[in-house]
């Protein structure tokens, strides 16, 4: 029996990377998923990985539009039946370089796709239905260690993630007993949205890592599979850092 068996999941932002792993995992332990990104094609490859249209289904369209948010949860219910499960797992991170070269455009469009638009999806999300009293909700919010401190290079994207670290407390403390609300604050994992990062220079970044090796897609979705399970009946409002041992020595 799978840990999430007869569950309905949305992913954002699950067309490859994090979010891919974590749709993988879900339906790995029974969920049946809905998952989004930007462009169609990926989509379906994604959702034929998953294991075709009777496990995965697969809606197009940009995370931080309303309508697209609407298409996506209408989808879930007609699809599958209903929502129990949310993981908002979509970023961007388009600017690098000092905080003050970056323009307040740039800024706005961080903040709106990474909290603001998580925002929106949970608002709708519990709005749906998710969260019954015979089948309670659950949430987990994909941050970043960049949002525990200073990083010198992506500060938006590190306030921006600071700023969903503490959304979800504030939606844990609400939302219960129905939903809960938890995060996971990875370091650096090895996807195209993080090349930058270390490529070219991957086992120097290893090196800083107590667990000498960069993450992995699969080791985000093994914790936000457990969050959003039964077996965190009684976790919320949490952040869990999953940074194979960097920031004990308190680097970013």
């Amino acid at each position: 029996m799978g840990a999430h068996d007869g569950s309905v999941a949305i992913v954002t932002g699950a067309s490859r990377g994090i979010g891919l792993g974590i749709a993988r995992r879900l339906v790995d332990e029974g969920a049946r998923v809905v998952i989004t990104a930007r462009k169609a094609e990926a989509l379906a490859d994604a959702v034929s990985s998953l294991g075709g249209p009777e496990k995965a289904l697969g809606v197009a369209g940009n995370a931080a539009d309303p309508e697209h948010q609407d298409e996506v949860i209408a989808a879930a219910e007609a699809t599958f039946g209903g929502l129990d499960l949310l993981v908002n797992n979509t970023g961007i991170n388009p600017v690098y370089g000092p905080i003050l070269d970056a323009g307040l455009d740039a800024a706005r469009k961080i903040m709106e796709v990474n909290v603001l638009a998580a925002f929106a999806w949970t608002q709708k999300a519990v709005a749906a239905g998710l969260g019954r009293p015979e089948h309670p909700g659950a949430i987990v919010n994909v941050a970043s260690i960049a949002g525990l401190g200073a990083t010198g290079a992506i500060g938006w994207y590190a306030v921006s993630k600071a700023a969903l670290i503490h959304l979800t407390v504030e939606l844990g403390f609400q939302l219960g007993p129905d939903v809960r609300v938890n995060a996971v604050a990875p370091a650096v994992v090895k996807t195209r949205f993080a090349e930058a990062l270390y490529e070219g220079r991957e086992e120097q970044v290893a090196a800083g890592y107590p667990m000498k090796r960069l993450g992995a897609p699969e080791d985000v979705a093994g914790a936000v599979s457990f969050l959003l399970s039964r077996d965190a009946s009684w976790i919320t409002g949490q952040t869990l850092v999953v940074d194979g041992g960097v920031t004990l020595g308190g680097a970013l």
